[in-house]
């Protein structure tokens, strides 16, 4: 691919990135009054987190249960309270220790 063509894709996904944010902005200017549209919209980021870090966790980790473990380790800190620094911290420890027992 040349550089044109490089820059070309920047800018045409730029512009995608930019509309996705845009379109809500434009089309919902009115506060939103269905309840069940507002809980749906208020679990969006913690799916959307999910589905994104879960995979990761499990696919690049040294084995699948060495993922399972980080997972499982930085969900029960988190589910305690503890802060996030810990619970990754935690976690990366676990992923280690079972990797390495593995």
């Amino acid at each position: 691919m040349t550089g044109g063509h490089v820059w070309l894709c920047v800018a045409v996904m730029a512009g995608v990135t930019y509309a996705i944010r845009l379109l809500p902005l434009i089309l919902l200017r009115h506060e939103i009054r269905n309840v069940w549209f507002r809980s749906f919209l208020h679990y969006v980021p913690y799916a959307t987190l999910s589905a994104m870090t879960i995979p990761a966790a499990l696919l690049d980790a040294p084995t699948p249960l060495a993922g399972a473990a980080g997972l499982l380790v930085a969900g029960a800190l988190a589910y305690l309270g503890r802060n996030l620094l810990l619970s990754a911290a935690a976690a990366s420890l676990a992923v280690w220790l079972v990797g390495l027992l593995a």
